[in-house]
């Protein structure tokens, strides 16, 4: 469709032929044909460039400015996100908003933190933690993270310290636009992205490393922000220096002096759900290494959980959303033995498995920070 497209094929409907819109609606944008295809074609860009195309100018589905708009939302939900949680908790109130917002009712709206992470921050009114002399990293609080999940922020920098870093955390909102870009708003994306680099470069002239909590977000770094600001030479030197969590641990493991000791978490089991962007861009070599350096005994599972972003949210997506978790996900986490950790650094990932099964997620700083604290009372109980 897209090469009769770029032919002409169409004529004057161009980017707005139904026959294109049908072609690329379900593609969930989890980018795992551009490392799989053996020619490299990254749908998900296509879908984007295509989505930006058909609506420029125009007025576009609710649904693109509610999830497309996400960190947006989330940031005005932080004045007061309880209340927001009681009223979007109220049966029928929360399937009229999911109805309002272009989404499908059988889904539910994910809760947003008490007290989000910059907040958290705001109260201690410091942009770094830890020793002063130590080599310094700045851990980039997406928001998702910061909204959402803002536990994964504070394990990471129990983690990282643990590890021998000074972290460093801007107080300056630094959003790279994912959401804009999986609905194809990419002039709004190209805004956030600049944003983000003028908040990260003064640290990456400085060679402090950027390390990144959401696999999505990290990817978009290390990918899309090279694809859409090529001609800013900042792009690659943040891509270049912007590290997965797991990536600057290992790193950190193999110092030549002071090398960091991995928790021991012999015993512990996991179903891991690698986010579909980190596979395709970042790779999970990094994680899977230290999780069995830690002694943690895997269960990876293949494949996306299904919920991709905005897609499985979409109304006219649910059946596909859920058909694509009961390929690895959801039969994992059923047949998963009494005591087993469902880690996924993903958002959307723990997000599919909380709705679909019930099952809470942990982060692989949660998993580390677990077993740095569970040792720590170890070492202090028998020293007792």
């Amino acid at each position: 469709m897209l090469q009769e497209l770029a032919a002409g094929g169409f004529g004057r409907k161009s980017w707005a032929a139904d026959e294109v819109e049908e072609a690329l609606d379900l593609c969930l944008s989890c980018k795992a044909c551009a490392a799989d295809c053996p020619a490299g074609v990254d749908m998900a860009k296509y879908k984007s460039e295509t989505l930006h195309r058909k609506y420029r100018g125009k007025l576009r589905p609710v649904n693109h400015y509610v999830l497309g708009w996400l960190p947006r939302w989330s940031r005005l939900a932080s004045i007061a996100p309880r209340i927001i949680n009681i009223v979007t908790g109220i049966p029928g109130i929360d399937k009229l908003v999911l109805w309002a917002g272009g989404m499908d009712t059988r889904r539910s709206i994910p809760q947003f933190a008490d007290v989000p992470f910059r907040r958290r921050r705001q109260l201690h009114r410091d942009e770094s933690s830890g020793d002063r002399g130590r080599p310094r990293v700045v851990l980039w609080v997406d928001s998702f993270t910061d909204g959402f999940s803002p536990d994964a922020a504070e394990a990471a920098i129990a983690v990282l310290e643990d590890a021998g870093y000074q972290v460093l955390v801007p107080q300056s909102d630094a959003c790279c636009g994912l959401t804009w870009i999986s609905t194809g708003q990419l002039a709004g994306a190209k805004r956030k992205l600049l944003g983000l680099l003028d908040t990260f470069s003064p640290f990456v002239e400085q060679g402090i490393p950027i390390i990144g909590l959401e696999p999505s977000c990290t990817a978009v770094i290390r990918s899309d922000l090279l694809d859409l600001l090529p001609e800013d030479p900042r792009s690659e030197r943040l891509a270049e220096n912007t590290r997965t969590l797991a990536e600057i641990l290992t790193e950190a493991t193999n110092r030549v002096e002071d090398p960091w000791v991995l928790p021991n978490l012999a015993g512990t089991v996991a179903v891991v759900q690698p986010h579909c962007h980190q596979y395709a861009v970042t790779g999970f070599a990094a994680d899977e290494a230290l999780l069995k350096r830690s002694g943690v005994e895997i269960n990876q599972l293949a494949g996306c959980c299904g919920l991709a972003g905005n897609f499985g949210m979409e109304r006219g997506h649910y059946e596909t959303s859920v058909s694509v978790a009961e390929l690895e996900l959801l039969p994992a986490l059923r047949e998963a033995a009494e005591g087993t950790i469902f880690l996924a650094d993903g958002f959307s990932c723990r997000t599919q498995a909380d709705q679909l099964a019930k099952v809470a997620g942990l982060t692989l700083a949660q998993v580390l920070m677990n077993g740095i604290e569970s040792n720590a009372a170890s070492v202090s109980t028998n020293h007792k």
